[in-house]
């Protein structure tokens, strides 16, 4: 299946090619909720000047992070790989890897030809709220989170698959294989439909501590092992392109395949949060909070926290946030029609902290991270006939840096005041948010300059599987960053501000149950 040309929906962004020594190379992707993006490597791991498109789906509203039709987000890694070769297929000597960062804990359903049975469901999707809390009235959710590093949630594929199996019996009957989205593109593209280890960490199937399917889970919730993807071993495959795409594509015709790694994991080696020491703090779409380090997993997971894995070596703890950048443009288009960047930051930058008198539950996409609630929902308290629009912005990044303050206090118990390095187009084009968050937290914060921290991540695991570079610890390495000291007056306020949050909150969700 050859994919259409070109996506009418898409807005494209490219960058110009300089003039440098033609190189071999890794094509990185980048697949996230919020567009794809493409780029050439070099064999150590560095961006190549110039050779990068990325392309950005356009949202009717936050819906589109729950449901995607598994053929429009094809068309749009296809028109991407297009775009990039014509751009700076002439800058490029040869493809010799394809590495993949993909967003964690969507599901789509395959039939016996390989045609999706169903659109893909993304971590967003809350529908499976209900079989999730049967999941944790029929398991001892305390052991399968120990066991599997995840919670009972909609996000992961238990709740998916128990809910599909009520709601949609039909759907279930015709398929035939479950994967996420990053196998649905191996295969179509390759042919090839295992699972790194990486993305199966992130179904809510996979023992942790085994890297195998988790037997316990299977059994009880009659799920035939058959019907997942085989989990593929750490390093390139032999798979190259299938022949349509190969002769689409000749410069990629004999580059090897690289499992896809989880763009979670990704980023934290792109931008160098390769150890207990560092902590990476994104705001991307969502949000989260992430320490990545060589060894097995914990043998107890704090219950706010999940813990996953990059690779067979090492493994990644930490929290998520539904809403992150994507609550933030939602509210600038609400509440900001035609908006002047600019202008905008410097009135951001003008409040003083919580002077709005505002509380925020941001929660809009539901919650993961630290509570796990199935309950909870968004909500504005405090609001008056002179609140501004733009105070109730500035309240939305507030709350979003409190939950994240939470879940940096869990992770403590991990690796006890790890640095903070902030990751994320939503931060990086944000100082305002930046140094709330580091007022909010009472700890220096480090920008990190990497703007495409997953691409490169994705690479840089792949030159290591080859034996191109060292290691990622090495090669990952990111020095140029911008320090963001926290203010303790701020943090004081900031503080009273969280415990006014936690109260509203416990009230929200006590009147649910």
């Amino acid at each position: 299946m050859l994919c259409k040309a070109p996506c009418n929906w898409t807005q494209i962004q490219s960058s110009p090619v300089t003039k440098h020594d033609k190189q071999a190379c890794v094509l990185g992707l980048d697949i996230g909720t919020s567009g794809v993006r493409a780029a050439f490597f070099d064999e150590l791991g560095s961006e190549i000047a110039g050779a990068s498109v990325r392309t950005e789906r356009i949202f009717s509203g936050l819906n589109d992070l729950s449901v995607i039709e598994p053929e429009a987000l094809l068309d749009l890694v296809v028109e991407t790989i297009d775009r990039l070769l014509v751009n700076s297929a002439a800058s490029v000597a040869g493809v010799e890897l394809i590495s993949i960062s993909c967003f964690w804990q969507s599901l789509v359903g395959i039939d016996a030809a390989a045609q999706p049975t169903m659109p893909v469901l993304g971590w967003a999707e809350t529908r499976a709220s209900k079989a999730a809390k049967q999941l944790r009235a029929d398991f001892d959710e305390a052991e399968t989170h120990a066991r599997t590093g995840c919670r009972f949630h909609p996000s992961y594929w238990p709740a998916k698959l128990l809910w599909l199996r009520s709601s949609e019996p039909e759907t279930v009957n015709r398929t035939t294989r479950w994967l996420s989205f990053s196998e649905y593109l191996s295969l179509t593209l390759f042919g090839s439909a295992s699972i790194s280890i990486s993305m199966a960490s992130g179904t809510g199937l996979l023992n942790q501590h085994t890297c195998k399917w988790d037997n316990v889970l299977l059994r009880a919730l009659r799920i035939p092992i058959e019907t997942l993807p085989e989990i593929a071993v750490d390093g390139p495959s032999s798979n190259c392109l299938r022949r349509e795409y190969a002769t689409r594509w000749p410069l990629l015709a004999k580059a090897r395949l690289c499992p896809a790694i989880a763009d979670g994991a990704a980023n934290n080696i792109g931008a160098g949060c390769t150890s207990r020491e560092k902590l990476a703090l994104m705001i991307g779409t969502s949000g989260a909070a992430r320490i990545l380090y060589k060894g097995p997993p914990p043998v107890r997971v704090p219950s706010s926290l999940w813990s996953y894995r990059a690779d067979l070596s090492r493994v990644l703890v930490g929290g998520a946030l539904s809403d992150g950048g994507g609550l933030y443009h939602w509210f600038k288009e609400s509440l900001l029609p035609n908006p002047d960047s600019g202008a905008i930051t410097a009135a951001l930058e003008n409040l003083k902290p919580d002077d709005h008198g505002l509380t925020v539950l941001p929660f809009w996409a539901g919650e993961r991270s630290p509570n796990w609630s199935l309950e909870a929902r968004g909500g504005i308290l405090g609001m008056t006939l002179e609140t501004k629009p733009i105070e109730i912005l500035r309240a939305a990044m507030e709350a979003i840096a409190y939950r994240f303050a939470l879940i940096v206090d869990a992770l403590d118990e991990i690796s006890p005041q790890a640095s903070m390095v902030a990751t994320g187009n939503a931060l990086q084009s944000s100082p305002v948010w930046t140094q709330v968050i580091a007022d909010v937290l009472g700890r220096p914060v480090m920008l990190s300059n990497t703007r495409e921290a997953s691409s490169r991540g994705a690479a840089l695991l792949a030159l290591e599987a080859t034996g191109k570079i060292p290691s990622i610890e090495i090669a990952g390495r990111n020095e140029n960053e911008v320090a963001f000291a926290p203010d303790p007056s701020r943090h004081a306020i900031y503080q009273k501000a969280i415990e006014r949050q936690v109260r509203l909150y416990k009230s929200m969700i006590a009147s649910t149950e």
